[in-house]
């Protein structure tokens, strides 16, 4: 019976390390649909878009040194939102509030950048 109650326990406490199924982000730290992917030499910019917001990040497409990301994205008419740094993965994810509104998204890798001009109009 205590051989039981110790399989119990010990299953109760890695059910919440193994995490619930359906519960996970996506790899990109956005949420919704994807809307536009720009790739370029040394990586990718990724745009989401659920009801009211579009999210961008910029990925490498080798994850591992560090080196300068960023990742800028703005609605027609708002001011501009960015993450700039140095990463090893990814920049952002940065968000902006898009009902019905056009947006713009720009991400760069080093001296590599790729832009999706306006989109979801």
């Amino acid at each position: 019976m205590l051989a039981r109650l110790l399989v119990l326990l010990l299953l109760a406490g890695l059910v919440p390390l193994l995490g619930a199924p359906g519960v996970a982000r996506a790899a990109s730290g956005c949420s919704g649909r994807p809307a536009k992917t720009v790739g370029f030499s040394t990586g990718e910019l990724r745009v989401y878009k659920s009801r009211a917001h579009v999210c961008a990040v910029t990925v490498a497409k080798k994850p591992g040194k560090r080196r300068t990301m960023s990742v800028t994205l703005q609605a027609r008419g708002g001011r501009a939102v960015s993450d700039k740094g140095k990463y090893t993965k990814m920049a952002g994810p940065v968000t902006v509030d898009a009902l019905n509104r056009c947006v713009r998204a720009t991400g760069a890798i080093g001296r590599k950048s790729a832009s999706t001009g306006w989109i979801l109009c």
